[in-house]
């Protein structure tokens, strides 16, 4: 039987007016990584979480803080989120003009690192970087909004970004974020991911449902 895959609710789609009760809800309810979308107005047409708001949250959970940044340009702001507790920093190749610079910052700063391949962005992009990267994750959506659906042709990305990393022995995770429900979980660990994103399939039926919701995603790899 096939491990589980990580389970990292994100918290867009949770009550904002509640969120230290939401994250420390969500722990208790079996999740494995906290994921914060931090969108800019500009890079992405969303505004969400600023650092400030991710320092408040730190002390609500012992989970890692998993904070995916679509944000341009994107290394100004490495350093305040590592500060607020970020551990794993997640970028987009578009948001800057040297990948390998920022993944090594990000490093230096202690922290995971993650790149980002939006549904039209190649996975040749990772073939330079390979050897700094800590997750890969791969929009199932086009990034900026919640609830959107699940865009099909991921899976074969998944599979074909499992077989990039198998070969070059990475030991990265291979993430997926865009319209994951219980009905297309299990397609994704079976093309390869181990941790999904998943936002409204989490946080549907409010805290009475967290529980169930995460163990139905966990349940797919069985």
């Amino acid at each position: 039987m096939a491990s589980p895959p990580l389970i990292c609710p994100s918290i867009l789609a949770s009550d904002f007016a509640k969120l230290g009760e939401e994250v420390a809800a969500i722990e208790a309810a079996g999740a494995d990584w906290v994921h914060v979308d931090v969108m800019d107005g500009h890079f992405v047409p969303n505004i969400t979480i600023g650092p400030d708001v991710v320092k408040a949250l730190r002390p609500h959970t012992t989970l890692p803080f998993d904070v995916h940044l679509m944000v341009a340009p994107v290394d100004p702001w490495l350093e305040a989120y590592r500060a607020a507790g970020a551990d794993v920093l997640s970028v987009h190749p578009e948001s800057g003009p040297h990948l390998h610079r920022t993944l090594g910052r990000i490093r230096q700063l202690g922290a995971k690192a993650g790149v980002v391949l939006n549904p039209g962005t190649p996975l040749s992009v990772l073939d330079e970087v390979i050897d700094l990267v800590d997750l890969v994750l791969l929009m199932s959506v086009n990034p900026g909004f919640g609830g959107q659906s699940f865009i099909d042709s991921a899976l074969r990305k998944i599979e074909r970004t499992r077989a990039l990393l198998d070969a070059a022995g990475s030991k990265a995770h291979l993430q997926v974020d865009g319209g994951v429900t219980a009905l297309n979980a299990g397609a994704c660990v079976a093309a390869g991911a181990d941790a999904l994103v998943a936002g409204t399939a989490v946080f549907k039926g409010g805290p009475a449902c967290y529980a169930a919701n995460i163990a139905g995603l966990k349940g797919v790899a069985a």
